[in-house]
């Protein structure tokens, strides 16, 4: 998280700069980025969402394959929003029900004999898929039908946050099935025959484990609609509250984003716990293996918070008045050291992304972490650093404008 800066002062400087964008047209152009990477969001869902039928009409390994794909394609412009929560309320309250990890997965479908699940977690091995009816805690669930419905009563059961049925990681347990390699190569191994009705049926119900997988889809593209919603231009919608705020309210809940997902979630939750711990359990992607990826676009994310910047799925480019624009006209060493901050970060991140998609003894996240693994409390080791740098940048950059995020 980002520490308390200098106290908030007359936001007067940016009106005065000849080369400054107006801080307003920096606001707007930030909801402009916020609307097009949720709406790319719900564009890739709905290419999950056509996969994952064609999985369930034809179930195959080239289905699977397919669906699988498409979900890592999903993950690219999500994990890019995640720099507009934190400061956001309405992307902060929500996101739970998108990205919540790490999940109980016994929760939803069969794991192994040897499963751990979270302490005390009363609903951890419930099997929503298995039972159509449920007995917890002297009350009666009825889970006959799985629905959407259903996915959004039973998340987060009992007030604990490891009861997760819907979003990215509930459907992608369902994908690939738990990963039972620990710091050993290889992803989760869910056979496709999980999802074939009738004869051929692996590991029983596979009828409701496609409604599952069905409702569960269908649910993630109905939240992200709601969030284009949210930014849309002309609607009585959040974007519409953000841009009725004064100008230094609006700028410091951008520096805010950047600077929690920087360093208190992507290098403290996502990294360093992970590391510290040697838990795999703590990695974010864990079933698929894509967890480097993850990590990449969450950088590039708040790269392209900065620098007025998102290339959106069909390769066009969004650019637009900037914070980076605003500093530079202010302070412009202080513009370059945060680009420079931004770019060792990315450096690092792709150093990540390589050495899990090298073609020879690939090291994905869960191996980097494993205990008595140099190479990989190195790497990991420079991109902590490189956010807790990045960090401290965007910290100077705010102070520059005479903005206190904390403020936001």
């Amino acid at each position: 998280m980002i520490k308390r800066l200098l106290p908030l002062l007359l936001f007067c400087q940016l009106s005065i700069a000849a080369t400054a964008p107006a801080p307003r047209e920096i606001v707007e152009h930030y909801s402009d980025i916020a609307h097009a990477v949720y709406e790319d969001a719900a564009i890739a869902a709905e290419q999950l969402q056509h996969a994952v039928q064609h999985l369930l009409d034809q179930p195959s390994e080239a289905t699977l394959a397919a669906a699988r794909q498409a979900w890592r394609q999903a993950r690219i412009p999500y994990q890019q929003s995640e720099a507009l929560r934190f400061a956001n309320p309405v992307v902060d309250d929500w996101e739970g029900q998108l990205n919540s990890w790490p999940l109980d997965e016994g929760l939803i479908d069969y794991v192994a004999d040897d499963y751990a699940a979270s302490l005390g977690n009363i609903a951890a091995q419930m099997n929503i898929i298995a039972n159509p009816r449920i007995e917890l805690g002297g009350a009666q669930i009825d889970a006959s039908q799985i629905t959407p419905a259903l996915l959004r009563d039973l998340h987060e059961l009992a007030g604990n946050a490891a009861n997760v049925t819907s979003g990215y990681h509930a459907i992608e347990f369902l994908l690939w099935g738990q990963d039972l390699n620990g710091h050993k190569p290889g992803a989760g191994q869910r056979p496709y025959t999980d999802f074939v009705n009738g004869e051929g049926c692996s590991n029983g119900h596979c009828q409701r484990r496609g409604d599952y997988l069905r409702a569960a889809t269908a649910l993630l593209l109905s939240d992200l609609h709601y969030m284009v919603g949210q930014w849309a231009r002309g609607a009585d919608n959040y974007r519409a509250e953000l841009l009725a705020l004064p100008s230094e309210r609006a700028l410091a809940r951008m520096f805010y984003g950047m600077g929690s997902l920087s360093l208190g979630e992507l290098g403290g939750e996502r990294i360093k716990v992970a590391l510290e711990a040697n838990s795999t359990e703590d990695e974010h992607d864990c079933f698929s293996d894509n967890t480097h990826w993850s990590h990449y676009y969450n950088g590039l994310g708040i790269r392209n918070i900065y620098l007025g910047e998102y290339q959106r799925l069909d390769g066009s480019t969004l650019r637009g008045p900037s914070l980076s624009q605003a500093v530079a006209a202010h302070q412009p060493q202080v513009d370059s050291q945060l680009r420079a901050a931004l770019a060792q970060t990315m450096t690092t991140l792709t150093a990540l992304t390589d050495i899990a998609e090298r073609a020879e003894q690939p090291q994905k996240f869960d191996m980097l972490i494993a205990p008595g693994h140099p190479q990989g409390r190195q790497l990991l080791g420079d991109i902590l650093q490189s956010l807790t740098a990045q960090t401290r940048a965007i910290e100077a950059a705010a102070a520059s404008l005479n903005i206190n995020p904390n403020a936001s």
